[in-house]
């Protein structure tokens, strides 16, 4: 299977190919939820309710964020493969 297919299928999913290997990032996220759990263990209820809807916020904006570097990373990609074909067909006149 071509790499376009696999990414039209769903098979690439360059976050979790990264972030799942990382020793850090598991890390930090296992104390980012003890502590999250910690916290709304004092809550009351309507702070629970607005925990969560900061919650929601928060992660809209990591996706946006990884949406964007994403699009950005595939931009600059394509802009040096181009810039490396230019100099080698300079080259080869």
């Amino acid at each position: 299977m071509t790499v376009l297919e696999e990414l039209w299928y769903g098979n690439i999913y360059p976050q979790g190919a990264i972030l799942n290997e990382s020793l850090q990032f598991k890390h930090l996220l296992s104390l980012m939820g003890r502590n999250r759990d910690k916290l709304a263990a004092s809550f009351t209820e309507q702070q629970k309710e607005l925990l969560e809807k900061y919650d929601d916020v928060v992660n809209e904006m990591h996706a946006l964020t990884e949406q964007a570097a994403f699009q950005y990373g595939v931009s600059l990609g394509i802009r040096l493969m181009m810039e490396c074909l230019e100099i080698r067909i300079a080259k080869e006149d």
